[in-house]
């Protein structure tokens, strides 16, 4: 699904990314774990096509495409989606209006027809109570006035609705207390299946609790420097890094 060589990327001269390998097949739950700076974040920016990053050495598969000549909006197309570390608000813009126009360009891209409007409701209800999202939530203005574990919900509810062959999520652990990370975590389990891959973006091996990798990465000055199963973030989380890498 996802085959990444030997990746260099740079942001304002700086060279973050110094020859990435990683291979994704469907059906797989990969985490990529690291210090601060170590090139986790920059990966995430680089393959879903942010402004600001050069990529100056390497190639990028995704399904078969070459993914570095998509533009942001075709690799959503085509199936890749990102939840960002601090999801942005967008005020004026309801969550069930912005989905609506998502669902709706993607499968216009895809030569798929339209959802009517019962079916659309049907779905994204559904997607809502996959992460225990109230319906009111829908009405409201995108992650505006959301809790740190609201947007992150909202973050999974967008997944749902997209259905993405390969969803990347930095640190979507992040700042969420056991409650929110259960149900973040449940949704997370519920949407994985044999066609779809996911990638996680984590610092702590709680969230593996939840959702068992089938493989860790360990990102250092911008190359993965070990791999592993499971096993892996439980020795860095008694170890640390440095006894471990």
């Amino acid at each position: 699904m996802l085959n990444i060589q030997q990746l260099h990327a740079s942001i304002e001269d700086k060279e973050i990314l110094q020859g990435i390998d990683l291979r994704v097949n469907a059906g797989e739950v990969h985490a990529i774990m690291g210090h601060n700076g170590a090139g986790k974040s920059t990966l995430s920016a680089v393959l879903a096509g942010k402004p600001g990053y050069t990529v100056t050495q390497g190639s990028v598969t995704f399904c078969g495409k070459d993914m570095l000549a998509m533009s942001p909006e075709e690799r959503s197309h085509n199936g890749f989606f990102l939840s960002f570390q601090y999801p942005v608000e967008i005020q004026g813009v309801s969550n069930i209006n912005f989905l609506k126009m998502a669902v709706a360009q993607k499968r216009k891209y895809l030569g798929l027809p339209e959802l009517s409007a019962a079916e659309f409701l049907k779905k994204i209800r559904e997607c809502a109570a996959l992460v225990e999202m109230e319906q009111s939530f829908l009405s409201r203005s995108v992650n505006t006035g959301f809790s740190g574990g609201e947007k992150k919900r909202n973050e999974i509810l967008q997944m749902a609705m997209l259905e993405p062959k390969l969803a990347m999520l930095d640190e979507t652990d992040s700042g969420l207390d056991i409650d929110a990370l259960r149900v973040v975590a449940n949704g997370i389990n519920r949407l994985r299946n044999a066609n779809n891959a996911i990638i996680l973006i984590t610092h702590y091996q709680r969230l593996l609790d939840y959702i068992v990798p089938d493989f860790v990465h360990i990102i250092e000055q911008g190359k993965i420097v070990k791999t592993g199963d499971k096993s892996l973030a439980l020795e860095l989380e008694e170890k640390g890094y440095q006894a471990v890498v």
